[in-house]
């Protein structure tokens, strides 16, 4: 299914983009869902977005993006700063931070128009399903548009605006992965408990081993690389209290209260969150200016080496494929995908993510009169997910992937150079540290409110 998109023909779907959902969907996806193939397309957008910032970003384009009015011609200096600005730094995350100011804008109005739809049967369901060519088109004029806004503030206003939409982000990403977490535990249990295979249950125990280790190697390189004896006491805080997080939601997933109020509950998912959370902490101390508690990945383990501007605005280059960037963005890609196919029978989840329990994400299309094969439309008698919820996740994925090219670097308005800042380390680390509250409280909410149904 993830392939379908790649794989439609872009001679077939250019001829239909201007017209309704059900021609839309059956050039590219003829036996599915409308719900599903919706998703993907508008994840597609997004991808294609992405793909654009990630080219902008490249050494070489520099050149071709000075000639955009207003972006570096000539090594201008902008109005009421004496320095010049220095391009190779700051062309990049300009045109970055524009191409996701163009996508949040297309999201979010789509995000506000489609509030409140409740079944196909709503005449902007047919907007949300179908005239592609036309949200293209608005697309590409957002994004012409955004080129043209003068700088100003305008870096370090939507520098902010990055910051509290990818916190927002990095928790429906561990919402997401708890989610697919309990379904893979779930199917993988019943396949072993349904069969006589235990092959199963070797997997279950291969993968959740695998988790651990992975997450216990990290602490300890953690420990190596990103402390010092007498430094680097933030580094040394976090580490170790995500380590005993860490610990605690381990325990509590197996405590036999637990495993009876939730029986489908265990170490596999456990040790999946706590490697989410490793990565996350790393993610997070990398982006500590103190140049001393946080060195290139790349230039440990091989002769890569990068100099990221440091706290006092020293220029540097900016490499959005450093091994934080290239890491976040495969799991960008993948709770992208995810949240576009999803379909989970998790009530708590399905709660927190604004969608109803489905039955799957497949389905037979249906012949019409005219002899084409037509998506099936699932939604007549009530979406499956929502609309307005979902564009909003896209609308702040697309500040999370803004803010993982820059690596999360603050522009400087004084010096124009991008820097290492403290509040992305803490915006990192809280957001983890609510993750993990949430991933327990869907431990223990069967537990504390027997009476309801969290299925």
């Amino acid at each position: 299914m993830g392939a379908c998109l790649a794989l439609c023909s872009l001679a077939s779907c250019a001829s239909c983009l201007c017209g309704s959902a059900p021609c839309m969907l059956c050039c590219c996806c003829p036996s599915s869902n409308n719900s599903t193939v919706t998703r993907l397309v508008f994840s597609f957008f997004l991808l294609l977005g992405t793909m654009v910032s990630v080219i902008m970003i490249l050494p070489g384009m520099e050149a071709q993006l000075r000639k955009i009015p207003g972006f570096c011609q000539g090594g201008t200096s902008i109005p009421g700063i004496e320095n010049h600005v220095n391009c190779d730094v700051i062309v990049g995350y300009k045109s970055v931070y524009r191409m996701c100011f163009a996508m949040t804008c297309f999201f979010f109005l789509f995000a506000a128009i489609m509030i409140g739809v409740r079944s196909s049967k709503d005449p902007r369901a047919g907007v949300q399903n179908g005239f592609w060519f036309f949200k293209f088109l608005i697309l590409i004029g957002i994004t012409v548009g955004a080129f043209f806004i003068p700088d100003g503030t305008f870096h370090t206003v939507w520098f902010y605006f990055g910051v509290v939409g990818s916190f927002i982000f990095i928790l429906i990403q561990l919402i997401l992965l708890i989610d697919f977490a309990h379904s893979w535990n779930k199917v993988w249990v019943e396949n072993a408990e349904n069969s006589d295979n235990k092959c199963w249950f070797a997997g279950l125990l291969s993968f959740t081993f695998l988790h651990y280790a992975l997450a216990f190697t990290a602490v300890v390189l953690f420990y190596v690389y990103y402390t010092q004896p007498d430094d680097c006491t933030e580094h040394k805080v976090f580490i170790s209290l995500n380590l005993i997080f860490c610990v605690i939601i381990s325990i509590v997933s197996i405590l036999p209260k637990i495993q009876e109020a939730q029986p489908h509950s265990g170490l596999l998912q456990a040790s999946l969150i706590s490697l989410y959370t490793m990565y996350v902490t790393w993610s997070a101390m990398t982006n500590n200016p103190n140049r001393k508690c946080n060195p290139s990945l790349l230039s440990l383990v091989s002769n890569v080496t990068t100099t990221p501007p440091s706290g006092d605005g020293t220029p540097g280059t900016v490499q959005w494929w450093d091994a934080q960037g290239i890491v976040g963005l495969i799991i960008f890609l993948f709770c992208t995908l995810y949240a576009s196919i999803r379909s989970s029978s998790n009530t708590q989840v399905n709660k927190l993510m604004q969608t109803e329990e489905g039955g799957g994400s497949g389905g037979e299309g249906v012949v019409g009169e005219d002899g084409i094969r037509r998506a099936v439309d699932n939604e007549e008698e009530g979406v499956t997910y929502s609309y307005s919820f979902f564009h909003f996740h896209l609308c702040l994925a697309s500040l999370y992937i803004m803010m993982t090219l820059t690596n999360w670097y603050q522009p400087n308005t004084t010096t124009q150079a991008m820097q290492s800042s403290m509040p992305a380390v803490w915006v990192k680390m809280s957001s983890s540290w609510l993750g993990l509250a949430l991933y327990l409280w869907t431990l223990i909410a069967p537990f504390i409110f027997p009476d309801r149904d969290f299925n």
